[in-house]
């Protein structure tokens, strides 16, 4: 059994430019470092049509009945943007000043490396004594479109009878300091494409036109005048942004005969992307206007309740950085918006402040520490 060094691995892993949807090497890397363990590796291309293929990897060591543990993470990292800005090459995965550099180090491959080298550990100790499962769920397609990755992965696994007990997702969850952060669920998220039909006409003579931005402007007013709900026990309060206002119009001296705007929502636990829906509509039909409302709801809202799982995950948080985490559900989507669906999951990672930055880095005593705490949750989920 080859030992895994996750230092070693997370530099190799971020010199793989996987930007989506390319995989670059990196799942290749991963599933050779896996096999020399013993895991049985499976190979998963998806491609939805209009989509481009991305491929997906699937690990998973132990044949028998026991329960499984799962880590989810992604290997594909956004672009790097303008490289004459970095110090260094974003795909270098250079060790400066005690900390690893590169594209994807926070988000999220030092945590992929972090988790390979705490089961390598884990394994060694435990050898043919131990009668549990662990897996691994790696996609291509998380900073992307996300129709390609862990939802038909998890299809995929439900078909050939690979089940899931628990797990816990690699994303970086820590706000400024390892092991301030457990995320124990999520909001939703809704985006909407607002169209609003008028008249076109002069500005001079406006009685002979209808003006499609007057109405928006009503129709966005009654969606921000009041907030959403106060918030729940563990959800902050639901948002609605407005995010763009578009009507297209050069000439100063014209009435468009259509205005757009586009809005999301981030939402608790109080609504479902269906009661959102109907609220939408409910406030902007009160406005006597002609209109096409076009929604889409990547992730409902969702949350693992506290209890056994997230207390042994906070354990071995606590146990490697000397921090009891905060249990929240702050922040964008993830695919644990997809696992939920399967068995109880939680999420823990790297720092997140410089993720899809310039200069994205992760401290190499936090890479340390990282490896630590998912060794803790794997002896604490598999007691000898």
């Amino acid at each position: 059994m080859g030992a895994i060094d996750p230092v070693s691995l997370a530099q190799a892993l971020i010199r793989c430019p996987s930007v989506t949807p390319v995989e670059a090497g990196a799942l290749d890397l991963l599933e050779q470092s896996l096999a020399r363990l013993g895991f049985r590796c499976w190979r998963l291309p998806f491609q939805a049509p209009g989509t481009d293929r991305v491929d997906n990897l699937y690990a998973r060591w132990g044949e028998g009945a026991g329960k499984t543990l799962a880590f989810a993470g992604h290997s594909d990292v956004v672009p790097a943007g303008d490289t004459a800005a970095w110090r260094g090459s974003p795909f270098a995965a250079e060790i400066r000043d005690g900390r690893l550099w590169g594209r994807g180090a926070a988000d999220m491959k030092a945590a992929i490396a972090c988790f390979a080298g705490a089961a390598e550990r884990f394994l060694a100790r435990r050898g043919k004594s131990f009668d549990g499962r662990i897996a691994l769920l790696i996609t291509g397609d998380e900073e992307g479109p996300a129709v390609n990755g862990t939802k038909p992965m998890l299809a995929w696994m439900k078909e050939h009878g690979e089940r899931l007990d628990a797990c816990i997702v690699g994303e970086p969850t820590n706000p400024e300091e390892l092991g301030q952060m457990v995320k124990i669920g999520r909001r939703g998220s809704l985006t909407a494409r607002l169209t609003v039909h008028g008249v076109q006409g002069h500005s001079a003579y406006p009685q002979l036109a209808d003006n499609p931005i007057h109405r928006l402007i009503a129709m966005l007013g009654r969606l921000t005048s009041e907030p959403l709900d106060q918030g729940t026990a563990h959800f902050q309060p639901s948002s609605l942004q407005v995010t763009s206002v578009d009507v297209g119009n050069a000439a100063s001296n014209v009435i468009p005969a259509a205005a757009r705007a586009v809005f999301n929502v981030r939402f608790n636990d109080v609504h479902t992307g269906p009661s959102l829906r109907r609220w939408l509509d409910e406030r902007l039909a009160a406005e006597d206007a002609r209109y096409d409302l076009e929604v889409t709801v990547s992730g409902e809202a969702f949350l693992t309740p506290p209890g056994p799982f997230s207390d042994l995950v906070c354990r071995a948080v606590e146990a490697a950085t000397g921090r009891r985490p905060e249990l929240s559900t702050t922040g964008g989507t993830s695919d644990a918006r997809f696992i939920k669906d399967y068995c109880p999951v939680a999420e823990f990672g790297m720092v997140g402040q410089t993720m899809h930055k310039v200069d994205e880095h992760v401290s190499l005593a936090d890479i340390d520490r990282l490896a630590r705490v998912y060794e803790g949750i794997l002896e604490g989920y598999f007691p000898c």
